[in-house]
């Protein structure tokens, strides 16, 4: 254990300006360095070091665009690399070392085209038009680091789905996009922004539930009916979120272990409502001149006719 006498040890204090203090008890405090510049650069190589093991988990796969035929390297996280912490109730997952979402948007810097690598190579002939006629021609290339960080996988994230709109793409792979960013702004603490997407994935899970075929990227039906209840839920709908949650449990082809996540979540909404509820109790009572909580009595339609 580093004690506070080996702060910021080093060389940029000469002599010991601690020796009147030795007879106190201090006789280890000799080249003290005040402003830890020692320290300062032993964080820097540690963020440097940490750099370097997350690059050793990736390494650079070769593609080919679809779009125009480049040949391109992608980076990607080498799947031993890959360690789970925790699941959120939207399915975002929580990794260890390094973020495999970071990594989920394949982009090509000669012509723009970007996808997540789930659907990077599924674009029809029609909709490669529709890159270079609305992508490519605006597109301007950037180098990105061999590391990426949150602020470059909300930028890719971002490139993917304005490509979905521009190929008119099918409403789930917008909302997955959308769903993936507002995952990106959870991880950076951004409530609003977060909030923002998952109501665009919501729609984008609505009308791909009542007009697209399952499985839609690995979910089927009742996976979707539970997601688009938490998203529900996730925006403050909890009347919306109520009834897709009411209509999995009851259906009896849903598998037990989405009715029962259905249940946990219909409990968190209604311990909310009860929270709330309890709290509308609190402020509607007063302090009267002895001390005495009050309750106002509700004034009916004579109370106002002479009560002024």
């Amino acid at each position: 254990m580093v004690s506070i006498y080996d702060y910021g040890r080093g060389d940029s204090m000469d002599g010991n300006i601690f020796s009147e203090l030795k007879d106190l008890g201090f006789d280890d405090v000799n080249n003290i360095d005040i402003y830890g510049k020692n320290k300062k650069e032993e964080k820097k190589m540690s963020n440097e070091e940490k750099e370097q093991n997350i690059n050793d988990l990736l390494y650079d796969k070769t593609l080919t665009c679809p779009v125009c035929s480049t040949p391109f390297k992608a980076r990607t996280v080498k799947t031993s690399a890959i360690r789970i912490l925790k699941k959120d109730t939207d399915f975002f997952i929580y990794y260890k070392n390094i973020n495999p979402y970071f990594y989920d948007v394949w982009l090509c810097p000669v012509c723009g085209y970007a996808a997540m690598k789930s659907d990077f190579e599924k674009i029809k002939s029609y909709q490669k038009e529709l890159v270079e006629k609305n992508i490519s021609l605006k597109w301007h290339s950037k180098k990105y680091p061999e590391v990426y960080d949150l602020n470059i996988a909300i930028e890719r994230f971002k490139l993917s789905l304005l490509n979905y709109v521009a190929i008119e793409a099918h409403s789930s792979k917008k909302a997955m996009n959308c769903l993936k960013l507002a995952w990106m702004y959870r991880i950076s603490k951004n409530d609003e922004m977060e909030k923002l997407f998952l109501k665009n994935a919501l729609e984008g899970f609505d009308d791909a539930y009542y007009n697209e075929s399952f499985p839609i990227y690995g979910m089927n039906k009742f996976s979707m009916m539970y997601l688009i209840g938490e998203i529900h839920r996730r925006i403050d709908d909890d009347d919306k979120a109520m009834l897709w949650f009411s209509n999995l449990i009851t259906n009896p082809m849903a598998p037990q272990k989405l009715k029962d996540m259905a249940r946990n979540q219909k409990d968190l909404i209604r311990e909310k409502e009860k929270k709330l509820a309890e709290a509308d109790t609190d402020t509607s009572t007063e302090i009267n001149d002895k001390g005495q909580v009050d309750t106002p009595k509700k004034k009916g339609f004579f109370s106002k006719l002479f009560n002024n």
